[in-house]
C-alpha cells in the first residue's frame, strides 16, 4: 500500500472477514445484502487520516471495521471539542446522509483503522426498499440523540474522574457499537484525546476505576467490569471524596 496516497486513493472490496464485522448485513434480505456487499468498499486509514471534514459533501455512509476513530469541531480560537470516539462495529453520519447535507464536523483515525464506505445513493436504496435497514438506522439515530445529550452533560463535569468514567460508558453502547464487547483497545493517549483531558489526569482516573473495581487495564487497553457503575459515576464520586477527604487530612498533618 502507498502510505502517500490518500484514503480516497486506498479504496479496495472488503473481504469476508471485513464483512463479517458489519453488523447491519445480518438486517437484509439476500437480494438487499447482495447489493449492498457489492456496493461496499474498505479504506485503510493511517493515523491522523481525516475520514469526513466540515463543510465536505455527503458521499459515503461510514463505519469502523478495525481500529478507533474521533469525531469532533473546532471553534473560533482553534480549541478542538470531540463529540465521540468511534471503535469498531460503530457506523456513522446516518443522520448527514439521510438529509445528504455536508458535514458538521470533522471524523479522523487516532490510529491504522480500516474504514468500511456504503455510497450514498445505495444507502437511500436500502431506505427504500429494506425495512430491516430502516429499523436498524432508526435504532442508530435514537442511540445517537441520546449519545450526544449524555456527551454535553460530559462536558459540563468538574469530576475529571467521572468524566473518564462517562466516557469509557459511551464507548461500551452495544446498539451503536456491537462488535467492541468487553475489552476496548486504546492507549491512555487516545483516551485522553477523547476525554479532552491530559494523558497523566486520565492515568490517575483509570488507577481509581480499576481501584474501584469498575476496569480492569490489561496490555494493549482496557476490559469493563461494571459498566453500570461506569455508566452512573456515582461511586466514582463518592471515592473521589474519600480521596479528596486523604488528601486534606494528609495536607493537614504535613502542615
Amino acid at each position: 500500500m502507498n502510505q502517500d496516497a490518500s484514503l480516497h486513493q486506498r479504496r479496495r472490496p472488503p473481504s469476508e472477514r471485513e464483512l463479517d464485522g458489519i453488523p447491519w448485513l445480518a438486517s437484509l434480505l439476500p437480494a438487499e445484502r447482495a447489493c449492498a456487499v457489492e456496493a461496499l468498499l474498505v479504506g485503510d486509514a493511517l493515523a491522523g487520516d481525516y475520514v469526513c471534514r466540515i463543510g465536505r459533501p455527503v458521499t459515503y455512509w461510514f463505519g469502523v471495521v478495525e481500529g478507533l476513530l474521533k469525531m469532533s469541531t473546532d471553534n473560533e480560537q482553534g480549541q478542538t471539542m470531540t463529540f465521540a470516539g468511534i471503535p469498531p462495529g460503530g457506523w456513522f453520519g446516518e443522520g448527514t446522509a439521510v438529509k445528504r447535507e455536508p458535514y458538521r464536523y470533522n471524523i479522523q483515525a487516532l490510529r491504522r483503522s480500516v474504514v468500511a464506505g456504503l455510497p450514498i445513493d445505495t444507502f437511500h436504496w436500502l431506505l427504500d426498499h429494506s425495512i430491516g435497514f430502516n429499523r436498524f438506522v432508526m435504532n442508530q439515530l435514537n442511540e445517537r440523540l441520546g449519545q450526544f445529550i449524555a456527551a454535553r452533560e460530559i462536558d459540563r463535569m468538574a469530576n475529571p474522574d467521572v468524566r473518564v468514567a462517562r466516557s469509557l460508558a459511551a464507548l461500551f453502547n452495544p446498539v451503536l457499537y456491537p462488535g467492541l464487547g468487553e475489552v476496548l483497545r486504546i492507549t491512555q493517549q487516545e483516551l485522553a484525546y477523547l476525554v479532552g483531558l491530559s494523558r497523566q489526569r486520565v492515568n490517575e482516573a483509570l488507577a481509581a476505576l480499576e481501584a474501584q473495581g469498575a476496569i480492569r487495564v490489561e496490555y494493549g487497553g482496557l476490559r469493563v467490569l461494571d459498566l453500570e457503575a461506569l455508566r452512573s459515576g456515582g461511586f466514582v464520586t463518592r471515592g473521589s471524596r474519600r480521596d479528596a477527604s486523604a488528601d486534606g487530612a494528609a495536607a493537614a498533618a504535613a502542615a
